[in-house]
């Protein structure tokens, strides 16, 4: 019984003060089932953080002034506590049997919850789907608890990594595809959340979908987040990159037989690619949480890629202050990246400052509404393609620039690489360059 359970608990830590410490990593004051209980957490808890002792006389005394002694029962209720505990070493048996019951009380509670969402024909079957998702969340993420970890067995993981990595000769993190940019990031890491800012028109979404496809061939699951443009332009640009083809022959049809060939072979290896597609607009970072978990427990989850941040919803808490939704916005997708595990690339745009400035290319500070952007960070990435102020100009007609400004776990540089325009992709400069030495050869 769960009430037992609670009375045998703290009895147990009037007996022996050091057993709350290895409950209190685990429960909290809610978890009691009964008000007196929950008050009687409560206080062990203020003479903790005093670092007061713990025994029948201070526990009395604290409830005293907290005006809870006779509401919890008195002297009588807390002598009964420890005359029918029968032993203190199994406290940590007893919070975990109180843990388990208030998990089940929660999901009763949601459920009802959830049923007078379900009753409310004000709500779109949406919202009552999206609170619901939210409800349950809720339960399960009080589950979540984090316990130090030995250096020895992070060390060791660490170690298993590494050799793993070394054998597949690749960067310990998740390959961008780029050599010049792995080699200053080390790839893309878990837990990082990796801004990649620019311009509008400067091509970051051509570019994220550029690493999209380099890291699903390597059997990375991604998530696609697209708020600017629908699935099917996103097809249309992943296609396009695939086959040398350009937009325009796709949109308006007008491809030749063999063409059509090559499009046919792109569509079925890009059907195989573990690439997956959401273009909700507006979407809340409640509600991206929750797709995520979704897939990361269906088929697995590596990356999640958005695009942009600055098109997502915070809710009507924030609606009257941007720099406060975007700063929420931040802060929740780098909580995604730690809660899952997973690196969260998002790209993000840029203030108007650049446009003032005779030396155009981007700066930390031009991060537009929000500077706890580069805050969360722990990568933060400019593109920037000299043509797109200088059309005139012949000399670098092909060159981007990707300038890493921030970089938590190692230096910054700038990275050369090639961007073909017709197709919207970017290359590696290095391939570019080997592809156009063996042309040479040829002739």
């Amino acid at each position: 019984m769960s009430l037992e359970a609670e009375q045998a608990l703290l009895g147990s830590i009037l007996l022996d003060p050091g057993a709350y410490h290895s409950v209190a990593a685990f429960l909290t004051a809610e978890d009691f089932f009964l008000k007196r209980h929950e008050h009687i957490w409560n206080a062990f808890s203020r003479l903790q953080e005093r670092k007061d002792a713990i025994d029948y006389v201070t526990l009395a005394s604290e409830l005293d002034d907290m005006r809870l002694l006779d509401e919890i029962g008195g002297h009588a209720y807390l002598t009964g506590l420890v005359n029918n505990t029968p032993t203190a070493i199994h406290a940590e048996v007893y919070g975990e049997m109180i843990a388990r019951t208030s998990t089940r009380r929660k999901m009763l509670m949601a459920a009802d919850s959830i049923r007078q969402l379900a009753l409310d024909e004000a709500l779109t079957v949406d919202n009552v789907i999206n609170e619901a998702e939210q409800a349950l969340f809720n339960v399960s993420n009080s589950q979540i608890k984090r316990e130090f970890v030995p250096i020895w067995d992070a060390a060791s993981e660490y170690y298993d990594e590494m050799e793993k990595q070394l054998e597949m000769g690749s960067a310990i993190g998740t390959p961008t595809g780029f050599s010049d940019l792995d080699d200053l990031l080390g790839g893309f890491q878990k837990s990082d959340l990796v801004v990649f800012a620019g311009r509008p028109g400067m091509g970051k979404t051509s570019w994220i979908l550029s690493v999209a496809l380099n890291v699903a061939r390597r059997d990375r699951r991604v998530a696609i987040f697209t708020m600017e443009m629908g699935v099917e332009q996103m097809v249309q640009r992943l296609l396009s990159m695939e086959t040398g083809i350009q937009i325009q022959q796709l949109r308006t049809a007008r491809i030749s037989a063999r063409e059509h060939t090559r499009l046919t072979e792109a569509i079925g290896r890009i059907s195989n690619l573990p690439l997956f597609i959401d273009d909700t607009p507006s979407i809340t970072p409640v509600e991206m949480r929750t797709k995520c978990r979704r897939l990361q427990h269906e088929y697995g989850l590596d990356i999640v890629m958005v695009d942009y941040m600055q098109l997502m919803s915070a809710g009507r808490a924030y609606e009257n202050n941007r720099v406060q939704e975007i700063s929420y916005i931040s802060r929740s997708l780098k909580e995604l990246a730690r809660e899952l595990n997973v690196t969260v690339l998002s790209t993000a745009q840029l203030s108007r400052a650049v446009e003032q400035r005779q030396d155009k290319r981007p700066q930390l500070s031009d991060l537009r509404e929000s500077g706890t952007i580069e805050q969360d960070a722990d990568a933060v990435m400019f593109l920037y393609r000299d043509e797109v102020y200088n059309p005139d100009s012949t000399e670098f007609p092909n060159q981007a620039d990707v300038l890493l400004s921030k970089h938590r776990h190692g230096p910054t540089g700038a990275v050369q690489l090639f961007f073909e325009k017709s197709f919207t992709r970017f290359r590696d400069v290095k391939k570019v360059n080997l592809n156009l030495a063996d042309m040479s050869n040829l002739d």
